[in-house]
């Protein structure tokens, strides 16, 4: 990554420091790790390779080095309530996909709570994980994986879809501006109407039939049809809404 260009990053109000390492175990781990030890937000770690990378509900995530654009954010959110902070990965699939759609000209989207896509396909995975008052954000974003790379048939990299760019230091340079600029307005104003209004815009799974893997095993069937004020789906059951903070959820065909 260009060193110049990641200088330039750490000039505005929140991101004061990145980091970039050849390899680790997970951004997401690392920068926990400093959390514990009372670091301040704004820090940004990035991972040539990550050799322990995670996804949602324990899931692995892996790479091959350089081919994917890994990094996470520490962000210390005083005063926005609890009850808010299910919007943290949503404003963050907010930024990447516009940050797609405008450097990579990918139709990138979203898919609640924390995939990208690309049509049905997964173009990248967001993590987000809270220790006392921090949370840190990770983004895995497939970049230059092959088609022999990908980890599940159904991923996909901005390569395979014909990208008008792939460079990974322009990609995270425009992600955390997104992100920087969305989280500060969101800080600011915990209700986010005009977050919402970009996320619904973004959102493939509104619409949608879907089953909704619960926590604990059970299953929801029905129609995907809002995400509300604290970003829960909203789900209309045979009969009955059903808003969901936390699930898996399967695009019915």
């Amino acid at each position: 990554m260009d060193a110049n260009q990641l200088q330039l990053l750490t000039d505005g109000a929140l991101w004061r420091d990145v980091t970039v390492v050849p390899q680790t175990g997970s951004t997401n781990a690392d920068l926990l790790e400093q959390a514990r030890a009372g670091a301040a937000e704004g820090l940004v770690l990035v991972a040539a390779e990550q050799t322990a990378g995670r996804g949602r509900l324990g899931r692995s995530w892996s790479a091959p080095a350089g081919a994917a654009l890994t990094f996470s954010v520490l962000l210390r959110p005083a005063g926005v309530p609890p009850t808010r902070l299910g919007w943290l990965p949503l404003l963050t699939g907010v930024a990447v996909v516009t940050a797609v759609r405008d450097q990579a000209g990918v139709p990138a989207s979203l898919k609640w709570p924390n995939d990208v896509l690309v049509g049905e396909r997964k173009l990248a995975g967001i993590l987000a994980e809270a220790h006392g008052d921090a949370v840190v954000v990770g983004v895995g974003l497939n970049v230059t994986l092959r088609p022999a790379d990908l980890p599940v048939p159904a991923a996909t990299s901005l390569l395979i879809e014909g990208a008008a760019s792939t460079g990974r230091t322009s990609l995270l340079a425009a992600i955390l501006a997104e992100l920087g600029h969305r989280y500060q307005a969101w800080r600011a104003d915990p209700d986010a109407p005009e977050l919402r209004q970009d996320y619904l815009r973004w959102c493939a799974t509104i619409g949608r039939e879907v089953r909704v893997e619960l926590p604990g095993g059970a299953q929801l069937s029905g129609t995907a049809e809002d995400v509300d004020e604290v970003g829960r789906l909203v789900v209309r059951a045979p009969g009955h809404l059903v808003r969901v903070g936390a699930g898996d959820v399967v695009h019915v065909r």
